[in-house]
């Protein structure tokens, strides 16, 4: 199987804002604003429909009624890494929705399987019968 294209997005449709990250970090965590928070407008941006579609159809807590996906990057103590991450994770997010669903096909069961059911409900229907009192 050979790899599919990447789809990559604009860097302008990115908006990128540093915020001050949450949890321990003694003093620094105050004054240093070293995480990430990324918007990406998918209605208005260049990817394609189908991609486009699939990503608002998603029922992913981090997307907004009005189709922004919203990621917040903080793992890491610098901000250049924090960004780098933000924009890795969107990407795997368009990668992930770029792989369109296999189409389920319906099927019958065999002959066999059909057999080896009944068998077993006559089997268990047996089990119950004997199992009740006998008519006077």
């Amino acid at each position: 199987m050979h790899p599919r294209p990447r789809i990559t997005f604009l860097s302008e449709e990115v908006v990128l804002t540093a915020i001050r990250a949450q949890g321990a970090g003694g003093q620094n965590v105050n004054k240093v604003s070293s995480a990430v928070h990324l918007r990406f407008d998918v209605p208005a941006s260049s990817l394609p429909d189908a991609v486009k579609a699939r990503l608002l159809a998603s029922r992913d807590s981090r997307l907004t009624d009005e189709g922004v996906l919203v990621l917040k990057a903080q793992q890491y103590r610098s901000q250049d890494m924090n960004r780098a991450d933000a924009l890795a994770r969107l990407q795997a997010i368009i990668d992930a929705a770029a792989v369109a669903p296999r189409v389920r096909r319906a099927t019958q069961p065999t002959m066999a399987s059909r057999r080896r059911r009944l068998d077993a409900k006559r089997e268990r229907s047996d089990v119950k019968r004997l199992r009740a009192r006998p008519l006077d």
